[in-house]
């Protein structure tokens, strides 16, 4: 099954109005996308960030399960920030479910809003997000008391984090606020992910296993975008701290060459394989079809046949029905995929950061995750 190759230039849609509207200084959407992106309940912090609050943080509220990211690694998700420090991105992956009319580049364009700035408007805006929640009868008043006080931020929302010039320092502050951080890169910035410090847990994209698949799926803008990949892969296998390759599967596009798949994660060293369906949700709509959107089944049945080609490294370690994901580790965590928080604040709040944090460090048990009060009736 082919996809429309979309062209060299990937912007589809005119953000100007009629009267000619153009950018502010140093931001990078116009205020005509910035009000539709506001009755989408995105919030706008500066010139470059974004917040918006995940489905799974209202559900965890109102006691109705918890994320994938909760099972797998111990993230409470009524205390999960979801957003970004850059609205732009350098491809346009047609399973995505954002729109294309967010920005486009290789480079960083744009006015750079302090580190500082971003977090403390950022939390602000989640929260106040969040406010109408406090009314809620299917809300502990328990749980709500928690969420006012945000222990991990999702650096995933839309765009690309990794290439805001100051991410380094941005997650050093978000650290020392007792905040972890999960970052999620498309594997098109390798210098970027060479040069990014300890964060909790780094996540690559890993979309396709071969060049021809990559530029169908994700319609990237640089050229040399396979090696791109490629080199990024190479870097990630550099990480001491937790690294996860997140595979989507789409369904009669990316899902062939399993083995294939295997031998970019070994490139990558990764310490965990997430192997997820494509959603026919939002934007994604108007390029795919439901039938490319697989069934927990299928997902789980290929991320087999992926593991099959480990070299016995890794092994199945847990799955998530409602987020259609199964998670991969390595043998060496003996299926302990839960983050040791504490221990991480601890080793990285000190005058002489490192770096690159080792993994085993601060990681621990998965505990038994089953429906009790204090998981918020986590569903699974």
């Amino acid at each position: 099954m082919n996809l429309p190759i979309l062209g060299q230039n990937p912007i589809l849609e005119d953000h100007s109005s009629p009267e000619g509207e153009t950018l502010e200084a140093g931001s990078q959407i116009s205020p005509r996308y910035k009000t539709e992106l506001e009755h989408q309940q995105y919030r706008m912090v500066g010139n470059h960030s974004a917040v918006k609050v995940c489905g799974w943080t209202k559900n965890m509220l109102r006691g109705e399960g918890g994320c994938y990211k909760f099972k797998f690694y111990g993230i409470q998700s009524h205390k999960c920030m979801q957003m970004t420090v850059n609205m732009s991105c350098a491809n346009r992956c047609t399973f995505c479910w954002r729109g294309y009319k967010a920005p486009v580049s290789k480079e960083w364009n744009w006015k750079v809003d302090e580190p500082d700035l971003i977090i403390d408007e950022s939390i602000k805006a989640h929260l106040s997000l969040l406010n109408g929640f406090g009314g809620n009868e299917k809300v502990s008043k328990h749980a709500f008391e928690q969420s006012k006080h945000v222990g991990h931020v999702a650096l995933s929302l839309t765009g690309e984090p990794i290439a805001y010039p100051k991410i380094n320092e941005l997650c050093r502050k978000f650290h020392e606020r007792g905040i972890s951080t999960f970052l999620v890169t498309n594997a098109q910035y390798p210098e970027a992910i060479k040069n990014l410090h300890t964060i909790t847990q780094l996540y690559l994209s890993l979309d396709a296993p071969t060049e021809k698949i990559l530029k169908e799926l994700d319609v990237p803008l640089f050229s040399d975008y396979w090696e791109r990949y490629n080199q990024s892969l190479e870097n990630c296998a550099q990480k001491k701290y937790r690294t996860t390759a997140r595979l989507t599967i789409v369904k009669g596009i990316n899902d062939i060459q399993p083995e294939t798949y295997a031998q970019l994660i070994m490139k990558g060293d990764f310490d965990f394989v997430e192997i997820k369906g494509y959603m026919h949700v939002g934007e994604s709509q108007k390029r795919l079809t439901r039938e490319h959107m697989p069934t927990h089944e299928y997902v789980k049945e290929f991320g087999m046949k992926v593991l099959e080609s480990l070299q016995n490294d890794y092994e199945f370690a847990s799955e998530h029905v409602p987020s259609d994901v199964i998670l991969l580790a390595k043998k060496k965590y003996n299926k302990k995929t839960w983050i040791d928080f504490e221990k991480f604040f601890e080793l990285v709040n000190v005058k002489n950061v490192p770096e690159n944090l080792d993994a085993e460090l601060y990681s621990k048990g998965t505990q038994s995750v089953k429906e009790n009060p204090n998981d918020y009736l986590v569903v699974q």
